[in-house]
């Protein structure tokens, strides 16, 4: 395990909204001087088509560069600086900027394993050379599930993040390319360089706890014998746009895609407030994706977050948006939710670490959480613990810089989302006329309850900013907020 690289937390990620709103109007006027080429999402009324839409925009001298009528929504562009009022009339629901905000998609600081650690020595081809580093896999009973069932070929996931490394040894064979894209601008380009990664990572590492071969080389993921699709929203300056993230709900259910990974979050403000004025056309427009999307058989699993919040309780923001001055929101409603970790039908998945205790950053909340999954805990203190990076989640990585494939560690609940997802892989392998909801239910029901740490947990009080700072409060019985209902076990879902 050398050359340490250094990145920041393997977080959930952040999306842009606009700051537009419109909702009919008259006649839409002439453009005045041009402005800078903007994205816009414009909405028309739910179950409406989407041609009164679209001759408005081409009214308000605007593009169409994609339209998914199933869900009303158009991906637009324009030059016009009036275009959010120009274009409102019958028609048209709402409109929403999407320009000039964002947050980086947040990495994780990678331990990398040196390509000896990762060779099979023992010309065993049924052992994983680094299996014995990934401590997460028998946390949730892979090796058991692996005996009975590894996964269908013809169940695929989506990973919807920064895409995956085609060219990699644990990848190259589980990644289904015909049902690859990028979304990059909510527009499909299913070329494989489109869909490599370019700048981040995170892809394929999430890629490789999913479905990393069992090959005799490196690591082996929770189910080896899916497939996985790289859908890639996430951009090379390391942000996820919703246009990106409604194509890739929408390109997921085309695809006949059975689960999705979703290791971000929609929003530079963290938590979307559906009743702002900026906001709730993203929200609209996502909703409907979703929607869409299981009802076409697609479970989708997304991150807790990394922020200790309890999200079932009311939280004050004071870091977002994260691309600008911070605004201190204070004492937010359950209007304000995670996107699309809260959004209904959607599996929010926390994190624990080597112990099995919740992971200090990892967001929670009784009746937000569905399960919890390995997603490591690199500075646990509780009982005398000395820990390292080691303590993360081992998967596939690939360096952008020096364009080479490899392994390494990272933490976050970017990175026990991808296991949950995996769980789901290996149970609709093993039940395929299972519907989206009856999957996300079977991963509650199959799950190793974890009852709530006695008292107030704050497991690394040496090191946190504050006295204080990852206090967290664990409620409820068999499921509660840390948890929900336990651990996914992999054996369960197959056995």
């Amino acid at each position: 395990m050398k050359n340490l690289r250094r990145k920041t937390l393997a977080a959930a990620s952040a999306v842009t909204l606009g700051v537009g709103l419109a909702v009919a109007g008259g006649v839409a006027p002439a453009a005045s001087a041009a402005g800078p080429d903007t994205t816009f999402l414009v909405l028309a009324p739910q179950g409406a088509k989407t041609d009164k839409a679209a001759a408005r925009v081409a009214a308000a001298d605007g593009t169409v560069v994609a339209s998914y009528d199933q869900i009303g929504v158009l991906v637009v562009r324009s030059t016009n600086p009036d275009f959010v009022t120009d274009v409102a009339g019958a028609g048209v629901d709402s409109v929403a900027s999407t320009a000039g905000l964002g947050t980086a998609l947040e990495e994780g600081e990678t331990l990398e394993v040196s390509a000896a650690e990762a060779v099979n020595t023992t010309a065993d081809p049924t052992k994983e050379p680094l299996f014995g580093q990934q401590w997460d896999m028998p946390m949730i009973d892979v090796p058991q599930a692996h005996a009975v069932n590894a996964g269908r070929a013809d169940v695929v996931v989506g990973v919807l993040d920064s895409g995956i490394s085609s060219s990699h040894p644990d990848l190259a064979s589980q990644i289904a390319k015909n049902k690859s894209t990028s979304c990059l601008g909510g527009v499909t380009d299913t070329t494989e360089s489109a869909w490599n990664p370019t700048t981040s990572d995170h892809g394929t590492h999430v890629a490789g706890t999913i479905a990393a071969a069992v090959n005799g080389v490196g690591v082996a993921g929770v189910a080896p014998g899916v497939k996985v699709a790289a859908v890639k929203v996430v951009n090379d300056d390391g942000y996820i746009f919703p246009e990106a993230a409604v194509c890739g709900f929408m390109w997921a259910a085309e695809q006949g895609m059975r689960v999705t990974n979703n290791s971000y979050y929609i929003d530079p403000w963290q938590l979307n407030c559906r009743n702002d004025a900026r906001q709730r056309p993203v929200w609209k427009a996502v909703q409907r994706a979703l929607r869409y999307s299981q009802s076409k058989g697609v479970l989708h699993v997304a991150s807790a977050g990394n922020s200790n919040w309890d999200l079932a309780h009311r939280i004050t923001d004071t870091g977002s948006p994260n691309n600008g001055t911070p605004e201190e929101r204070e004492n937010l409603t359950s209007s304000c939710l995670v996107l699309p970790g809260e959004a209904p039908g959607v599996v929010t998945v926390s994190a624990v670490g080597p112990t099995g205790e919740k992971s200090y950053y990892s967001s929670y909340g009784q009746g937000v959480v569905e399960v919890t999954a390995p997603g490591g805990d690199t500075r646990f203190r509780t009982r005398g613990i000395s820990s390292t990076l080691s303590d993360g989640i081992l998967s596939t990585t690939y360096n952008t810089t020096t364009k080479t494939n490899g392994w390494g560690y990272k933490q976050g609940t970017s990175m026990s989302s991808p296991h949950a997802a995996g769980v789901a892989a290996l149970a609709v392998s093993a039940h395929p006329g299972m519907t989206s909801g009856q999957l996300s239910a079977f991963l509650g029901n199959t799950a190793e309850a974890i009852a709530c740490p006695g008292g107030v947990y704050n497991p690394v009080p040496l090191i946190a900013a504050g006295p204080n700072a990852y206090d967290a409060t664990c409620s409820g019985g068999k499921r509660n907020g840390f948890y929900g209902a336990g651990m996914v076990n992999a054996y369960n879902v197959v056995k």
